[in-house]
């Protein structure tokens, strides 16, 4: 049977994930499919997963896999922007969102597997703030201090990210929300502006009547308040339940312009970027994901 591909570079991300023999894995799997052409680069400070792209790319690679959380994937998939190079996830962080928003195996021999085999492609949207490409999501409120530490993922696991947002919630941080959504303006109050390109946080989906597609060319954006009937309202939301009103403010758009009063932290995936106002904007379809 022809192999989908011939010269894969992996990116992995040394401090992600459990501890697995990586290596040893990966060197059964593609041993057993006759796959020999692979090479392997380790990150070590931010940035070095959209360089060591970059570089395969130019090494003439035609598959880019990446084991590591979320804030790699995301590296990874800004050096692969402008090409047809597609990108194999091997789930190796705490979340995992994007695994779980392609159903991707999360057990890395199953997912290492379906590079060697599968031929599907799925193209799925990005967005871009400033010169900065993310996958999935980006918020506001969060304070640096506040955001899920590796110390927490490593005790905590998904419980980390949860345990995050309740410590924000009882020590918000207000903001006057100005959005400009597709040249239309909207304000709203809150603790936390939240724009999502996919509905998964890794084993915790926002259902939210499938409304948050990661394909469609569209980003979903809430307010977010910490008021009693407004966490009811987003818990049922979420959860599909349809018991309550929704009182959760949510658009969908392509540009989206935040401003603040007072200005809040922006993260794109778990990641810092900077302050507010930040304009989002979507890039459709502009990645290719091996998938089942």
């Amino acid at each position: 049977m022809t192999r989908p591909f011939e010269k894969i570079h992996l990116i992995i991300n040394p401090a992600a994930g459990a501890d697995v023999p990586v290596l040893s894995i990966l060197n059964t799997v593609f041993q057993r499919h006759g796959l020999l052409d692979w090479q392997v680069s380790l990150t070590h400070r931010t940035g070095d997963g959209t360089r060591l792209t970059q570089a395969a790319l130019a090494q003439g690679a035609d598959l880019i896999a990446v084991y590591g959380g979320d804030g790699t994937l995301m590296e990874v998939a800004n050096g692969l922007l402008g090409t047809d190079v597609p990108l194999g996830i091997l789930p190796g962080g705490t979340g995992n969102a994007m695994a779980f928003e392609l159903n991707i195996p999360r057990v890395l021999e199953d997912a290492a597997e379906l590079l060697c085999y599968s031929t599907n492609r799925r193209r799925i949207d990005m967005a871009q703030i400033g010169g900065q490409a993310f996958m999935l999501r980006a918020y506001t409120g969060l304070r640096v201090g506040q955001q899920a530490s590796r110390e927490m993922k490593e005790r905590f696991g998904l419980l980390a990210y949860p345990i995050a947002t309740m410590q924000m919630l009882a020590d918000p941080e207000y903001a006057t929300f100005r959005l400009t959504i597709d040249g239309q303006p909207f304000t709203g109050e809150g603790v936390s502006c939240v724009i999502l390109n996919g509905e998964s946080l890794g084993g915790i989906d926002f259902f939210l009547d499938s409304m948050v597609q990661v394909d469609d060319g569209l980003l979903d954006v809430f307010i977010i308040n910490n008021d009693i009937q407004s966490l009811i309202s987003m818990a049922d939301e979420f959860l599909n339940l349809g018991l309550f009103e929704r009182t959760v403010p949510h658009w969908q758009g392509r540009v989206i312009t935040i401003e603040s009063n007072p200005p809040q932290t922006v993260w794109l995936d778990g990641e810092m970027f900077g302050p507010t106002p930040v304009t989002i904007t979507t890039l459709p379809q502009v990645l290719r994901v091996v998938v089942p």
